[in-house]
């Protein structure tokens, strides 16, 4: 018999040891950070760098990504509650659990972030810094989208589409708790995660072939655009975060997402610019 959607609803603690709760965005989160430490130092061992600079890009990196999330979270999402009582938002910004993080404040932290880290390591310029990073970052956003959809969080609009998600877990759009009232989805972190997938790859791929050889702020700029523009069409497919969004043409993501892209555009420019000099 031929199912029409995908029933998901994954319990989103994985174990619980001692009463303290092992969540899979937990794990996700951590893997990230994980799998971008691993693959930044083989990027800088291939191309003769010392790893301890490494050691030190994954300190800022994680501090950048943290900070920046929560507080684009309270900027862009919850900006009247953060003007109501900005202390106790400061304290919950910077102390775990980190529910509520915003990819856009993570982006502004960490290209601020990896400016600070230009200026400590002078043998690097800030462009070829953010080249050899953007590959983690989009791997990293594939375990984050991961840890998203085994929320059950960000979900997308209603679907009739055959591999539609059935968000059994979502108390938002399904306050009932009742699965025959659970419409089909589209599994927005799904498309999100594998565009990340296929993101890596081809950047990676870029890397390998052309390493020392390609102009900086290429793959910076390419990645920017590329990530940023399919982010701006998914939003299309997704329920608003917050209700305030209701009211706008476009969602807060998408209105993120234009300075984004035009930033990767400047950055190509100026790339080219540079190149041709």
């Amino acid at each position: 018999m031929f199912i029409a959607f995908i029933s998901w609803d994954p319990n989103p603690v994985i174990v619980d040891l001692f009463g303290f709760p092992i969540r899979w965005y937990g794990f996700f989160f951590a893997l990230a950070f994980l799998a971008g430490f691993q693959l930044v130092t083989y990027i800088f061992k291939k191309e003769g760098k010392p790893t301890e600079q490494a050691d030190q890009l994954l300190l800022y990196t994680m501090i950048a990504t943290i900070v920046g999330a929560r507080a684009g979270h309270y900027f862009f999402y919850e900006f009247p509650l953060l003007q109501a009582d900005p202390l106790r938002f400061f304290i919950q910004m910077i102390t775990p659990p980190f529910s509520g993080l915003a990819s856009h404040g993570a982006s502004i932290g960490l290209f601020i972030a990896f400016y600070l880290y230009s200026k400590k390591n002078s043998g690097m310029s800030y462009l070829h810094i953010t080249d050899r990073i953007v590959p983690a970052v989009a791997l990293a956003g594939f375990f984050i989208r991961m840890g998203n959809l085994m929320n059950s969080e960000i979900i997308g609009k209603p679907t009739e589409l055959p591999w539609g998600f059935k968000f059994l877990r979502d108390t938002e759009f399904n306050p009932y708790g009742d699965p025959n009232l659970v419409l089909a989805r589209h599994p927005s972190q799904l498309y999100e995660a594998l565009s990340c997938l296929v993101i890596f790859a081809l950047l990676m791929w870029f890397w390998s072939k052309k390493k020392q050889a390609s102009q900086e702020g290429l793959m910076t700029g390419a990645f920017m655009i590329v990530l940023f523009t399919l982010r701006f069409f998914y939003e299309f497919l997704k329920e608003n975060q917050s209700s305030f969004e209701n009211n706008l043409t476009l969602n807060m993501g998408q209105i993120l997402s234009i300075p984004a892209v035009l930033f990767g555009c400047i950055v190509l420019v100026y790339s080219y610019r540079k190149s041709k000099a």
